[in-house]
């Protein structure tokens, strides 16, 4: 009775925690928000990777809390009414769908393999976040807040905020909570090199009235190569943040640009970003490990050659058969 009742208390307790991180991410997320055919879009929600975070590292036991923290976030903004509740399933669904999908397809939340990288691209990003977006602009078109004519425009705005939530906060919150391994701080002085010049250099191609957001990426390939997940990702998530609060107000790369331009200029480049850092960083953990793998192989053979060698049997193996079966037969009473 105690266990149980521990086990549900711990369960309330984690389900309050997401609602209120989604509830915080949201807001967040609204700083940045677009204006696309009279309906207010963001570049990159938050919330749903915080919601597939949460389903990976705690289970289907806390989709309570992607609803309730949805809720609120949508009744601070207006009063709730009865349509809200399509909006609050649809943003419940798709991060449980994404799960699922992820689960079925063998995901795993460290990420060190490239297909891992490609499943949270294409199942949990891409794929899922279709539901999200098809109820929450369809319910626009229904309610006659949104023409049909526009429904496309800002079902493609919508779909891609919420998959660029996915692909940018999700690996980095399971980094931050431990899921991808433990961090490695040795090359200290290579990282803060790192951080420098990322300070330097994202700033100076993103505030600039020249287009030179190119020159993010070669940071963001070194980033990766370097540091995987963790620093590719924080890289990727810094420099698409201070893109979209630059398109915002229509500065420097996104100068004299209408609102779709804007829009489609900033979500090739956050997609950009997080496709680079994401595929990347998974591909050079699989290589890794692989290598990992092979030196552990190598090494484990070159022990058994040694002790052939010196004419004893290996650790690892058994002992001839013969020598044990003549061996019984000595042992055993002769008939006199």
């Amino acid at each position: 009775m105690t266990r149980r009742f521990g086990l549900s208390l711990e369960a309330v307790l984690k389900t309050l925690a997401v609602a209120a991180c989604y509830y915080v991410a949201g807001r967040l997320g609204l700083l940045g928000r677009l204006t696309v055919e009279g309906v207010i879009v963001t570049p990159i929600w938050p919330p749903t990777g915080v919601a597939l975070a949460a389903l990976l590292v705690y289970g289907t036991v806390v989709w309570p809390g992607i609803a309730i923290g949805s809720f609120l976030l949508i009744a601070s903004l207006a009063t709730p009414q009865l349509s809200t509740l399509v909006t609050v399933a649809g943003n419940t669904v798709a991060p449980l769908c994404a799960f699922l999908l992820l689960r079925r397809a063998g995901f795993r939340v460290g990420i060190s393999r490239l297909r891992d990288g490609l499943a949270l691209v294409f199942l949990g990003g891409l794929g899922a976040m279709l539901i999200s977006a098809t109820a929450g602009v369809g319910l626009q078109v229904v309610t006659g807040r949104l023409d049909t004519a526009e429904f496309w425009s800002v079902w493609l705005a919508w779909w891609v905020g919420d998959a660029m939530g996915v692909l940018l906060v999700t690996p980095l919150l399971l980094v931050l909570v431990g899921a991808t391994g433990p961090l490695r701080l040795r090359r200290w002085k290579e990282m803060l090199v790192l951080a420098l010049t990322t300070l330097i250099v994202v700033p100076l191609s993103v505030l600039g009235e020249l287009s030179l957001l190119f020159l993010v990426f070669p940071l963001l390939i070194w980033v990766a190569l370097r540091f995987q997940l963790a620093g590719s990702m924080l890289c990727a998530l810094f420099a698409s943040v201070l893109t979209t609060f630059e398109a915002s107000t229509q500065q420097g790369a996104f100068l004299n640009l209408s609102a779709i331009e804007v829009m489609t200029k900033l979500q090739a480049f956050n997609g950009a970003c997080a496709l680079t850092a994401l595929l990347l960083s998974a591909m050079v953990a699989e290589q890794r490990a692989l290598r990992r793998s092979v030196q552990n192989a190598c090494r484990e053979l070159a022990e058994v050659l040694e002790h052939l060698a010196a004419g004893e049997t290996p650790p690892d193996l058994p002992a001839d058969p013969r020598a044990d079966d003549s061996t019984r037969a000595a042992d055993r009473p002769r008939d006199v």
